[in-house]
């Protein structure tokens, strides 16, 4: 099976370096494409045997399953020009939220999917979410789920719930890193323990707590109730975080749905504004 990225930033990169590390693929077997060029060239160089193609429509004629990984409104400009390529029996996979499967089936002949990673994958750990169109076989969804198992866990979800999977899968390890750059920060001006040694302690600190979730030692609630006893310090920090905190998580969805139909939006009228052939 030979497989197509089209569009290698920051996503496409880990999708490409994340499959080759876990021997998902070899390089062999990948057909990349960006429209800056140089950015492929240097995967290549990365990557001996990968395949780097001139133009999309180049990956297209030479692959099985193929990645969309552009920004949402290049979608609709990079499908119209590699549209009259696409075959029946392809499956082409785009990895953003704010298009769906049924907007991709209007416009290609071929099966669609979508495949959400993650910065975590790039680790082999952590989610990746998936939704089929209807023209996917059960061999179909099999092949894409085994192929993504190698570097994450896959999630098949509704599209109703899209955009918040996509907010605690995707964008998460940012909105956490921040938290936790914070926190740090607050530990390093109150007190006398170096940047260093405090990013050293919480770095470790959140992979312990991660390790500790993933054994299934403890959950979320169980977690916070064992190490917050009665009386204790860390009752102490609770009451500040239940004060301050707020409605802060609340308005971050509200702020990153926003923004994602703002998007939907401007992709409906790109969509809509041309009739396309079964």
């Amino acid at each position: 099976m030979n497989i197509g990225i089209i569009g290698t930033g920051s996503m496409g990169t880990i999708l490409i370096d994340s499959l080759i590390e876990a021997k998902a693929v070899t390089p062999s077997q990948l057909f990349i494409h960006n429209r800056t060029l140089e950015k492929a060239k240097n995967l290549e160089k990365k990557h001996q045997s990968l395949n780097v193609c001139e133009t999309p429509n180049e990956v297209v004629q030479k692959t099985d399953f193929i990645f969309i990984c552009v920004k949402p409104l290049q979608f609709h400009s990079l499908l119209e020009s590699i549209q009259a390529d696409l075959y029946s029996s392809q499956l082409l996979i785009s990895i953003t939220s704010p298009i769906s499967v049924q907007q991709l089936e209007q416009m290609v002949n071929c099966k669609v999917a979508r495949a959400i990673p993650s910065i975590l994958n790039r680790a082999h750990a952590g989610p990746s979410l998936l939704s089929f169109g209807s023209r996917c076989s059960s061999k179909d969804k099999e092949v894409l789920t085994s192929l993504l198992s190698h570097i994450s866990t896959p999630l098949v979800i509704d599209e109703n719930v899209t955009r918040v999977a996509s907010d605690i899968v995707s964008c998460g390890p940012a909105f956490f890193s921040y938290i936790l750059q914070r926190f740090v920060d607050a530990a390093v001006r109150q007190t006398e323990i170096t940047n260093e040694d405090a990013t050293t302690l919480a770095t470790n600190m959140i992979i312990g707590m991660g390790k500790l979730l993933e054994k299934e030692v403890f959950t979320l609630p169980t977690l916070q109730q064992r190490v917050c006893v009665p009386g204790g310090i860390t009752g102490e920090g609770i009451k500040v975080l239940e004060e301050e905190i707020g409605p802060m998580f609340d308005h971050l969805f509200q702020q990153t749905h926003a923004k994602y139909y703002e998007d939907k939006e401007l992709i409906e009228q790109q969509f809509s504004s041309k009739t396309y052939k079964e």
